[in-house]
């Protein structure tokens, strides 16, 4: 057979590939992971008390506001990982600037506070709790989100990884803020923030162990 008969025939029949499946499937996990650990969290550790003011409202939405940008921005930038190739363009700044603002917000926070308050406005109530459920309600949003890179081409195994563990993380945040009673802007980016950035580093570490082809 020569060259070209061989070229004709590896050609014939090609279908045209989706290139919004990836997409779709990753937009998939994002919901079922969200409603999942919504419900989960509101049956597990109850709904949050205290809502009859306008300050726990704002509080509340900041916090939702904070997680929910994370995962946004970690969807977006894992379905373009989750291609063979796949490239970040304009590096990850737009995952990091959620952290810095509200690192930003907590620094205005303790500066306008007394000193003497600091210790409060970062530990809060319930900062162990926030450390150890955050990773565990995760759990379910990582693992639905990594079947969809799966389903995909990922070929940088443990960035892909990353940004899976980065966007369970975020879902969790949003699912953990609506039992979440502690209304300090320290407290969110001290605890939130880091355990979201635990989440990412367990995503990176798993990553090439469960992405691999």
């Amino acid at each position: 057979m020569k060259t070209d008969d061989l070229v004709d025939v590896l050609s014939a029949r090609v279908d045209p590939v989706d290139s919004g499946m990836v997409g779709r499937r990753i937009v998939l996990a994002v919901a079922l992971a969200s409603a999942f650990t919504i419900v989960a969290t509101l049956i597990g550790l109850g709904p949050r008390a205290g809502l009859n003011t306008a300050a726990a409202w704002v509080f509340l939405l900041l916090k939702i506001t904070f997680a929910v940008a994370i995962a946004g921005a970690a969807a977006v930038y894992l379905t373009r990982l989750s291609r063979p190739g796949g490239a970040l363009k304009h590096g990850t700044i737009i995952v990091v600037l959620p952290f810095l603002a509200i690192v930003a917000l907590a620094l205005i926070s303790l500066g306008s506070a007394p000193t003497s308050h600091w210790d409060g406005m970062v530990t809060g109530e319930a900062w162990l709790e926030c450390l150890v459920s955050i990773p565990v309600i995760a759990i379910v949003p990582f693992a639905l989100t990594m079947w969809a890179v799966r389903q995909a081409a990922p070929t940088d195994l443990r960035r892909a990884g990353a940004f899976a563990g980065l966007l369970a993380g975020g879902i969790s945040a949003v699912a953990y803020a609506l039992h979440c009673t502690d209304d300090s802007v320290p407290f969110v980016a001290v605890w939130y923030g880091s355990t979201i950035v635990l989440c990412t580093i367990a995503g990176a570490v798993l990553g090439p162990r469960l992405l691999r082809w």
